[in-house]
Formats: structure tokens, sequence, C-alpha cells
């Protein structure tokens, strides 16, 4: 049982990284828009980056994400079937969207937004010493 708690723990921690990934994007953009300050703090701006830069090098790499491999093992523990269909995102957005890509058309996906918040930090310059 505690394993399994374990492991859906896990779950929510992966559901809110690919959250703060995503509605990070957005933050940032509404941010600017909207003119906030704290859109230029280094902290979020490198912690952002830098999460989006590990799911992309895991995809191009063709790794499995620890968080997703920790999860398996921790449902393996628990008695439950561990595995997902394809990557952690393929088989949440078939199970919540009802769509099927191929973990390719992720990758593809993965290097837009990484894109994205590259030019983000160009159309968005990071206030990098600090006040």
């Amino acid at each position: 049982m505690l394993y399994g708690f374990l492991a859906d723990a896990l779950l929510v921690l992966h559901v809110c990284f690919a959250l703060f990934i995503v509605a990070g994007l957005g933050a940032i953009i509404a941010g600017r828009i909207l003119d906030r300050p704290w859109v230029r703090n280094r902290w979020f701006r490198g912690a952002h980056l830098a999460a989006m830069g590990i799911v992309l090098l895991e995809a191009l790499a063709g790794w499995v994400c620890p968080l997703t491999r920790w999860e398996y093992q921790l449902r393996q523990l628990a008695g439950r079937d561990p595995r997902y269909e394809g990557s952690f995102m393929h088989y949440w957005a078939e199970k919540l969207f009802y769509f099927t890509w191929p973990d390719s058309a992720f990758t593809a996906l993965y290097t837009v937004i990484f894109l994205a918040i590259l030019l983000c930090l160009i159309l968005v310059p990071v206030n990098w010493r600090g006040k």
C-alpha cells in the first residue's frame, strides 16, 4: 500500500513538473504582456529553461524519464502493472485527450517548446544580475 501511495505521489510530482513547463511558458508571455517584473526573475527562468532542456535531452537521447522509471518500480513493488504504452506524455495525452501521437511527435513538440523558451529569453530578457 505504501508503494502504491508513493507511486501515485510521484505521478502527481511528474504532472506538476510538466505543468511547470507548459504553464511557465504561458506565464512568461502573459507576464511580458502585463509588464510584470517577476517574469524576468533569473531563478524562475533558469529553472524553467533547465526543466525543458532536461525533457528535450531525454527525448532526443531516447531515455526513459527517471520519474517514469521510479514510478514503474514503485508500482511493481505495489503489485500493480507498472508500464505505460509509450512515454509518460504519450500515455496521458491519449488517456486524457483521446489522441495518439507517436513518441517522435512528442520529441518534435518538446523541441518547439524549447525553442519558444529560448525565443522568450530574447524577447523577454532575464535580469541575470538580480535586482
